[in-house]
């Protein structure tokens, strides 16, 4: 009779044969395949698994795509590939079921949050040590480390700012490390105790039966929800939850040129870890530009209308205008201009968003048409009727001329 123990190890050498895309019934996952996120091979080496996260993650880490409003799930996506490939435990389990492991995923039931990676962490180095506790446990106790939520808020700037960019301040009612306990959410360190049925791991092994084989899964402790710690007594002023609302006040830079809807994203600014044990959440800044009295904007084009009478038109005028960048905006209109025209005014848009100098301004003309003229202008335009007028048996031709004229500049 074949004992369960050997029932266990076949049941292992039998998945690691067939691999995780060759069982039948196995549902369809759209996550994608964690190799392919870092663009290595299955049979890449650990120093080419480090060397693909740096590289990738340089280039989509949002601070380098603040324009970019998937940056963020991209990067997230990659540092969830690296967290998994770069454990020579997890990616075994990986290699050998893929995505459905047992027991769920490896970063519990909230999934994988994220990790808070600086420009400066990618190229100095040292990144490895933000990843090394998501399975090894973090705190003494072992229990695993959680991470505050990110906090988005919304914030208005003038259409003048994208010119030269500034500070902004804004005042926030956002949650924060309790003073009273200092954010472990005890009344004091002695009411705090290790968990007896996880001993203070924060997580289990439960071992269940399925057909002849058996299956054994890691849950979160359901007596300290996957902490560790039990507190015996909580803090009153936070009611064990270790954070209280506080008004704060923070300063930040908008950049030259920031579009609308860019988000600014400030690592470590969101709320803290519940229990004081993990990583604060990142607070973002969803700007939104107001609009100007007469631009429109194409990136780092402005685009604008000018009314001019036919006087205007037909002889040529100079209009100046107040222009964002503090100095008069001047529209040279030649003579014999028409509606529908547009004039270009090189370099005098806004910067663009990588220092290589300033768009251009785009001026369409258009023809203004007086609502409700005197009588004495009525006369006075209709004594120059025959004169400014195209005779009816030349709009046909003059059709066909503007249709050539038209196509010609397409």
């Amino acid at each position: 009779m074949l004992t369960e123990r050997f029932w266990t190890h076949l049941t292992v050498a039998v998945l690691k044969t067939v691999g995780p895309a060759a069982r039948v019934g196995a549902p369809r996952m759209t996550k994608r395949d964690y190799y392919e996120v870092l663009e290595v091979s299955r049979d890449v080496s650990d120093k080419e698994i480090k060397g693909a996260f740096r590289t990738l993650a340089r280039k989509n880490h949002p601070d380098k795509n603040p324009d970019d409003p998937d940056s963020e799930s991209r990067f997230k996506e990659i540092q969830e590939a690296y967290a998994v490939l770069s454990n020579a435990d997890q990616r075994r389990r990986y290699d050998m079921f893929g995505h459905e492991q047992p027991g769920g995923n490896p970063f519990g039931s909230g999934g994988f949050q994220g990790v808070n990676i600086s420009m400066e962490d990618l190229f100095n180095g040292g990144f490895e040590s933000f990843f090394s506790n998501f399975f090894s446990g973090a705190s003494q106790s072992g229990a695993r480390m959680g991470r505050g939520h990110d906090v988005l808020a919304h914030h208005r700037i003038p259409f003048e700012m994208l010119q030269n960019g500034g500070e902004r301040e804004v005042e926030l009612e956002l949650l924060e490390a309790c003073e009273d306990c200092g954010g472990n959410g005890a009344a004091s360190p002695a009411a705090i105790s290790s968990c007896a049925p996880c001993g203070g791991e924060g997580r289990i092994t439960q071992t269940r039966k399925v057909g002849p084989f058996l299956q054994q899964m890691v849950i979160d402790c359901p007596h300290c929800m996957g902490d560790g710690r039990i507190i015996d007594k909580p803090c009153s002023a936070c009611r064990g939850d270790g954070r209280q609302t506080r008004s704060r006040k923070l300063r930040f830079s908008v950049p030259p040129g920031v579009r609308d809807g860019t988000r600014l994203r400030m690592s470590g600014k969101g709320e803290p870890a519940h229990g004081g044990r993990g990583r604060a959440g990142d607070l973002y800044i969803q700007l939104a530009v107001d609009d100007h009295e007469w631009f429109e904007r194409d990136g780092a084009d402005l685009l604008m209308a000018l009314p001019l009478g036919y006087p205007e038109l037909l002889l040529g005028t100079t209009v100046e205008l107040p222009h964002i960048d503090g100095e008069p905006l001047r529209i040279v209109v030649p003579a014999g201009s028409r509606a529908g025209d547009t004039l270009l005014i090189g370099r005098r848009g806004l910067p663009h968003r990588r220092g290589r100098g300033r768009g251009d301004i785009t001026v369409l003309l258009k023809m203004h048409v007086p609502q409700k003229p005197s009588k004495e202008t009525k006369k006075q335009v209709e004594a120059l009727r025959e004169k400014l007028s195209i005779l009816e048996d030349d709009v046909e031709d003059e059709v066909r001329r503007e249709a050539r004229e038209r196509r010609r500049n397409r």
